[in-house]
């Protein structure tokens, strides 16, 4: 690693899907690095120009991009704009390029994305983008959109709890890692809250009860999977090779006891 890059205040990309996925599994996470010192970067792919049922594509874009704006103001991020559509995050050249170039940009020390396997194929094509945009950064013949220069620095990738904290075939996601976000709970709802566009649509088209209180719950049930923490995220840690060192734990390192790995059964 360069001494230029050692020189580097510490950041972390979070990558989501829509406009909420963030707030929903990551936010408290962020607002622990921000309190650490982080630089906090906040990028959503989809610009969740479907996710209405009252407005056109066109508005509900314009709609959605104020929301999560306001949201990156609440959680003290940098706000990185969207590069896609809803159902139209697909692995394919033209997204890796332009989040290849936002990650060579930023020069995060750790990425935050969904997990590998979730209930919708925009999550799990998310998560697939931001690992191999990851992957790339240090790739000098790999072009991005807009062109950057390729970067000699590690990245952590972690992966988020899926919504509802099951897989695609309804089985249980357990985390290796859980961070405490209790004391950051009350600002994690008042993050989420501002994407006022969503509460009707979600009681709607994916019959959550209360857009507020299903994160409360996901919250407080991954907080009882830890035997620790009232209100808590889980984290998986992506595969060391290509990205960091093989133990490399920044995020334990970040936020110590407020992190507690799970010890494997067995």
């Amino acid at each position: 690693m360069s001494r230029a890059s050692r020189r580097r205040p510490a950041s972390v990309l979070a990558i989501g899907a829509h406009p909420d996925d963030i707030e929903f599994m990551m936010a408290g996470t962020l607002l622990l690095l921000r309190e650490e010192g982080f630089a906090v970067h906040y990028l959503n792919l989809s610009s969740g120009n479907c996710g209405n049922t009252r407005h056109n594509a066109r508005q509900t874009r314009q709609v959605r991009l104020r929301e999560a704006q306001r949201a990156a103001r609440k959680l003290g991020a940098e706000f990185h704009p969207p590069m896609a559509d809803d159902l139209e995050i697909f692995y394919g050249i033209g997204l890796l390029r332009r989040l290849a170039s936002v990650i060579r940009l930023v020069q995060p020390t750790m990425v935050l994305t969904h997990s590998p396997e979730d209930y919708m194929e925009d999550h799990m094509n998310t998560c697939r983008l931001a690992v191999t945009a990851a992957f790339s950064r240090g790739m000098p013949n790999f072009r991005t959109v807009p062109p950057r220069k390729a970067v000699e620095q590690d990245v952590t990738v972690y992966h988020a709890m899926p919504h509802g904290l099951r897989d695609q075939l309804d089985r249980p996601v357990i985390p290796d890692r859980f961070v405490d976000t209790t004391h950051v709970q009350g600002m994690k709802h008042e993050a989420l809250a501002l994407h006022q566009s969503q509460q009707s649509w979600l009681d709607s088209s994916q019959k959550t009860s209360s857009y507020l209180t299903a994160m409360d719950e996901m919250s407080r049930t991954v907080g009882r999977m830890s035997g620790r923490f009232e209100h808590a995220e889980g984290w998986r840690r992506h595969s060391h090779l290509g990205f960091c060192e093989t133990n490399a734990d920044p995020l334990r390192d970040a936020l110590g006891l407020r992190v507690m790995l799970r010890v494997p059964s067995g």
